[in-house]
């Protein structure tokens, strides 16, 4: 129904609030700066490069406002969620490109720059596809069948602006008439991968099956998954990366299974400035996500809960970066910085 998850209309920005889905497909309206804060913070617009995305268009949405300050609505959006690296990268972009400026030549200039933002964001997803296909490619030329795919969480087009990060190289096998078979892991406690990744490949036509995430080591262990494919929200310099809490669970087994474990992400997401995992900041959310489901408790009233919404695949891990200059090995990531 919507071939992108952003937009402009007229001076203000429309979103595809996420949250409804899979149920409902609804937009929400942002017109002021404080409307992209809350929602990249409520998770209205979530991923790590459709966040930075959103966060362009806050600042544009700021300086339609007040073009005089910068750094207040920065603020307010550098806090809106501190792991996901694309963020820092867009306002700190935004801020760069602006300060010069005169004020009254701020809005236009900041909308422009958004724009750009956008469209670099859909090219390099597009070449993240283009580049990771042949992954998929090489299992179905070495054996005859339908390339088996595992996932963790939502790295599709509504983690972006278009084609998404892990499941670009689905979408371009399937527009190669490579068959592909994708196991979506549930991903709790919001269940990204159910009522994302699934929604993404049934709009699609991409055949998938859900699975609980604990099922993940069950797959790998039997044979039924050639490779395993997610997102990052962030890239330390050595490799190090932070995703969706579970994902090191997976690329562990993955190891001890020897099946192939890739990271794809654009070159927003790689965090020159962080030397390794231990730097990066792990966003910890509500217990109330763990605690309840469907609008129901599903533990004891009295018992608390932590909800830590990332954890850190070492590189030791990670057969390779799937990104929009290349797949990448460890030694090769410094080329996506600057």
């Amino acid at each position: 129904m919507y071939e992108r998850t952003i937009w402009w209309n007229g001076d203000h920005v429309e979103v595809l609030d996420q949250r409804l889905l899979p149920h409902e497909v609804a937009t929400v309206t942002w017109r002021r700066p404080q409307d992209a804060a809350d929602g990249i913070a409520t998770m209205q617009v979530r991923g790590a490069p459709l966040i930075g995305v959103a966060a362009a268009h806050g600042m544009a949405l700021a300086m339609a406002l007040d073009p005089t300050d910068l750094d207040g609505p920065a603020a307010s959006l550098l806090a809106s969620r501190p792991t996901a690296v694309n963020l820092r990268w867009a306002v700190e972009r935004m801020v760069a490109a602006l300060t010069p400026l005169d004020p009254g030549q701020r809005a236009q200039a900041a909308r422009r720059l958004s724009l750009t933002i956008t469209e670099e964001d859909v090219a390099a997803c597009r070449a993240i596809g283009d580049h990771g296909v042949s992954l998929l490619r090489e299992v179905h030329e070495r054996t005859g069948r339908t390339v088996q795919v595992l996932t963790h969480c939502n790295a599709g087009r509504l983690a972006c602006v278009e084609w998404g990060t892990a499941t670009a190289p689905v979408y371009v096998a399937a527009q190669e008439g490579i068959p592909v078979h994708v196991w979506v892991s549930e991903t709790r406690p919001r269940n990204q991968g159910a009522s994302l990744t699934a929604w993404e490949l049934v709009q699609a036509g991409i055949p998938h099956t859900v699975v609980v995430d604990n099922a993940a080591g069950h797959l790998l262990a039997s044979g039924r998954v050639d490779l395993v494919l997610t997102g990052a929200d962030r890239i330390a310099a050595n490799g190090d990366s932070a995703n969706k809490i579970g994902t090191y669970l997976k690329a562990a087994a993955a190891r001890d299974c020897g099946v192939p474990f890739h990271i794809a992400a654009p070159a927003s997401t790689y965090d020159a400035r962080c030397p390794d995992g231990a730097g990066i900041p792990i966003e910890e959310r509500e217990g109330e996500e763990v605690l309840v489901f469907a609008g129901r408790s599903i533990a004891p009233g009295r018992s608390p809960a932590r909800n830590w919404g990332f954890d850190v695949t070492p590189a030791r891990l990670v057969d390779s970066w799937i990104t929009d200059r290349g797949v990448l090995q460890a030694t090769d990531l410094p080329m996506l910085d600057g």
